[in-house]
């Protein structure tokens, strides 16, 4: 068997920035331990998978090295650039169904593509003293201002100078249990930025992620009641580092960004 593999940067303007996703087209869905072991095989933060149901609509799944994840940006971006690029030109738009529902991906202004995402809510949280004392160890920095709870844990700092110098240990997997950790502040005035992060997520097998959508599925609603306005940039600062353009639209949130190609090869099973 041969399938097409591709390696996208997502949320990138060039090749080695952004986030890197290995996308695979397929034309029957693989046995998910075979998809499993070729994304351990691919060692990047998420492989996708999708097959085409339909003109325009694709059935779509992320794996991480180690597991199925419910909810990707940056592969998702990835994919529709694939299919907008390599499979299909004529397409304006392509619909993806996901273990979170259909995802909308978009052509938009400057070479961008927009996605239609889910708005994540996430509850305030006051962690113990204990809690926090772990979790200043563990993320190697400050007390953060605010913890916040969802399907991951999100610590909000004052500084944006705070965020790219977390310095996460080994034991930052143990104290966060199930849960990715997303650091965020307000960015420096005239950076051209509303807000800055980071993503961990050491026990989905990513010590961190470069540029992760999802997260800002959480990011753009908080910081849109925040600063009291809709439209807003963020940039997550990795050693990569990406720029992710939002707009807090209630329940769902439009993420667009960039992608950059970066190799077509083959997979041989």
């Amino acid at each position: 068997m041969r399938l097409p593999l591709y390696q996208i940067d997502a949320f990138a303007d060039k090749p080695f920035s952004g986030n890197p996703a290995a996308i695979v087209p397929l034309t029957k869905w693989l046995d998910e331990r075979l998809m499993q072991a070729i994304a351990a095989e691919n060692n990047l933060a998420e492989t996708a998978f999708f097959l085409e149901t339909g003109p325009g609509r694709y059935d779509l799944r992320w794996f991480t090295p180690t597991v199925e994840v419910d909810l990707c940006g940056h592969a998702t971006l990835a994919s529709a650039y694939v299919v907008f690029t390599r499979l299909d030109a004529t397409l304006r738009r392509v619909d993806f169904k996901t273990r979170s529902g259909i995802l909308t991906v978009a052509r938009a202004e400057g070479g961008m593509l927009a996605m239609d995402f889910p708005a994540i809510a996430m509850e305030a949280f006051t962690p113990s003293d204990t809690e926090q004392a772990r979790f200043r160890e563990a993320i190697g920095g400050p007390t953060p201002r605010e913890s916040w709870r969802g399907p991951n844990l999100m610590f909000v700092f004052d500084d944006a100078a705070v965020i790219p110098e977390l310095a996460p240990t080994g034991a930052l997997g143990a104290v966060l249990g199930p849960h990715a950790l997303i650091c965020t502040a307000p960015a420096a005035l005239g950076s051209g930025f509303d807000f800055v992060s980071r993503f961990f997520a050491p026990n989905h097998g990513i010590a961190e992620d470069p540029v992760t959508g999802s997260a800002h599925c959480a990011l753009a609603p908080y910081w849109a009641r925040r600063l009291k306005k809709s439209s807003l940039v963020g940039r997550q600062q990795s050693a990569r580092g990406g720029t992710v353009w939002c707009e807090d639209k209630g329940a769902r949130v439009l993420l667009k960004g960039r992608c950059a190609f970066f190799l077509a090869g083959e997979i041989a099973l």
